[in-house]
């Protein structure tokens, strides 16, 4: 009868200590996906803005992850150097404005170019020879695996005489470093060791 009796007790014991180890692993359950549940949404509450529309109603806007863009950012960055730097019209004035407008993407690099070119009368030649050019960029390859990034340009040169229009294989090189972002330079990048690779005609064609 006694050993019936501790049996009952140790039987009783073992029921208690499972209900006991069960429900704490209830209870750890429930504490484990509360605080992920808790971190998650403090997450997602981090990837919004509130911005004010003149002061009276709230709007919520998404932000995104800036890194996801600094290649397309990259590549257009240089792509408007391009376009700035290359573009000429037979009038001083615009060539100034190109150029100063260029150099707000680039370093020193391109001025000691755009120097270079000056001094050999290549702009005077423009505007006396009421020479239009243009640029087309085909693709720029830039490589985000090293800071700061390699970054190569490849694109056709069109030099538009009232005779004929010369088109050249144009070839650049240059770096490029993370900057402050501002209203002439919207990508926040910097053209470092800017290099002309290869530039020569490709074809000339009578107009």
């Amino acid at each position: 009868m006694e050993f019936k009796t501790l049996r009952n007790i140790e039987n009783s014991f073992r029921q208690i200590r499972l209900y006991a180890i069960v429900f704490a692993a209830l209870c750890i359950s429930v504490v484990g996906y509360a605080l992920w549940h808790s971190y998650r949404f403090a997450e997602q509450q981090r990837q919004k803005i509130y911005v004010m529309d003149n002061g009276k109603s709230l709007m919520l806007a998404l932000s995104q992850d800036v890194s996801i863009n600094r290649p397309v950012e990259a590549r257009e960055h240089v792509r408007r150097f391009h376009e700035l730097f290359f573009t000429l019209a037979p009038d001083k004035n615009a060539i100034e404005s190109n150029m100063n407008r260029a150099f707000y993407l680039a370093d020193k690099s391109a001025f000691d170019y755009y120097k270079d070119l000056s001094e050999k009368g290549y702009y005077n030649r423009i505007i006396s020879g009421n020479v239009q050019q243009r640029i087309e960029v085909d693709s720029v390859v830039c490589n985000f695996d090293h800071h700061p990034y390699a970054v190569r340009t490849y694109a056709k040169q069109f030099i538009i005489r009232s005779s004929n229009v010369t088109r050249r294989n144009l070839v650049t090189s240059c770096y490029l470093v993370n900057s402050v972002r501002s209203d002439n330079n919207p990508q926040g990048f910097n053209i470092e060791r800017f290099r002309v690779l290869e530039n020569k005609d490709i074809e000339v064609i009578e107009r």
